[in-house]
């Protein structure tokens, strides 16, 4: 679980930002979404296979949903090791991707679909696999999040009930202080002279190119002397 959290001071009479973090040690998550596993019960949609089915019926449910009321939950997590950046490029190759890219697939024929895949017990071979249509859909379907669950859920200054307040906060802490810009005098000695100066419109002339005098008498036009 990666918190963005932002403390700042008010001492000196404006906002200062004086720690930032990207991830908590342990943070208290308190009593699980039991409302919402007991609305899933009664609806029918949870079901209690092997040793779970005793859980099937409602007293036995209900006693053992009242047990967790009595754990005082925390969700344990530590500093990442290589840093928030490190962490945050890991997670972004999954929250911002689909279960299989387009790139991979190879066929589609008579209802058999054919994808590379890459064999990690065999040093990462590539290699093909083909399941019939509906066995690929179940597949794909399962890394699709259930109606009320997201990959990404906000905290801290990012959270949405106080990002609109907090985040242009934090873009006004964390941006330099603007320097205006002063043009430097220029000297008398770096004013052109007159010469360089543009008879018609008074502006600075450029130089293209500068010719030799030897140059100048090759690109000269040339001279037709009188016969006598």
């Amino acid at each position: 679980m990666l918190i963005p959290a932002l403390s700042t001071s008010t001492s000196n009479r404006s906002p200062t930002i004086v720690r930032t973090s990207f991830a908590s040690s342990v943070a208290p998550s308190g009593v699980p979404k039991s409302a919402l596993i007991a609305f899933n019960f009664r609806q029918g949609k949870l079901g209690f296979h092997g040793t779970l089915q005793p859980l099937a019926h409602p007293k036995a449910f209900s006693a053992w949903l009242r047990t967790l009321y009595r754990h005082h939950w925390h969700v344990y997590s530590k500093p990442p090791f290589g840093g928030a950046e490190q962490a945050l490029r890991y997670l972004g190759h999954y929250t911002h991707r689909v279960a299989i890219s387009n790139h991979r697939l190879v066929s589609l024929v008579d209802d058999q679909v054919t994808f590379r895949w890459r064999d990690r017990a065999h040093h990462n071979e590539p290699k093909l696999m083909t399941l019939s249509l509906d066995e690929f859909l179940r597949r794909f379907l399962l890394h699709l999040l259930p109606r009320g669950f997201v990959r990404i859920r906000h905290f801290g200054f990012l959270g949405n009930r106080r990002r609109a307040t907090l985040l242009p906060l934090c873009f006004q802490l964390l941006s330099p202080i603007p320097q205006p810009h002063i043009e430097p005098a220029a000297s008398a000695s770096e004013q052109p002279s007159p010469l360089c100066r543009c008879p018609k419109c008074g502006g600075t002339m450029v130089i293209i190119q500068t010719l030799t005098a030897a140059q100048i008498l090759l690109r000269s036009p040339p001279s037709f002397l009188r016969a006598a």
